[in-house]
């Protein structure tokens, strides 16, 4: 009665005639806005894979309020952006004392999202219902407790309908294990999935 869906909770649609496409422009677009990134120059990835954020006790704080404010955004955006979620993660560990270190770290995904605005998440109508997992972890990533962090992806076919990145609950003694952790969760998703 009210026609195609195109819009809903900041979620932009897009039904064609093989799949439906979802993104967050306009809310991506908003976010510039907001926090003033507009006139900066994008970046090609969204961590610094040289630099391991800590909790950086001798760093100069900034405002918790709009650091919060920033990492909320940003987590919102997660629904249709996979590829920011781990970084969005990592960031959002330092929301009790933010410094500047953490505020460049997060102002740096969104100079990665300014060149990258109109991605998304592509659903094809034809697919297979054939349901995998695919799983990865880093061992004692973090560096204040030394613990690993996990994450899976499932999908569908083609289609990815599920994903999430943590840190583990225990620090593992070695690789393998915090590898074993990491299938460990992925292979639950996957029975919960397929009933």
């Amino acid at each position: 009665m009210m026609g195609e869906l195109t819009f809903f909770l900041g979620l932009q649609f897009k039904q064609l005639n093989d799949g439906t496409f979802i993104s967050q422009t306009k809310y991506t677009k908003d976010l510039m806005k907001k926090f003033g990134m507009e006139e900066k120059s994008s970046v090609e990835i969204p961590m610094n894979t040289s630099v391991k954020m800590d909790m950086d006790v001798d760093g100069k704080a900034v405002d918790q309020t709009r650091y919060r404010s920033l990492i909320g955004s940003l987590l919102y955006l997660t629904a249709s952006r996979p590829d920011i979620t781990f970084k969005v993660g990592v960031c959002a560990r330092f929301q009790s004392a933010p410094k500047e270190s953490h505020m460049t770290a997060t102002k740096r995904i969104l100079r990665y999202l300014k060149g990258c605005q109109e991605v998304g998440l592509w659903y094809p109508k034809e697919e297979g219902f054939k349901l995998v997992g695919y799983s990865d972890s880093n061992s004692s990533g973090c560096r204040d407790d030394r613990k690993s962090t996990s994450g899976t992806c499932l999908m569908l076919g083609n289609i990815l309908v599920s994903w999430f990145n943590n840190k583990q609950n225990s620090i593992a003694i070695s690789t393998a294990e915090a590898e074993y952790i990491t299938v460990g969760s992925c292979c639950a998703q996957v029975l919960w999935m397929g009933q």
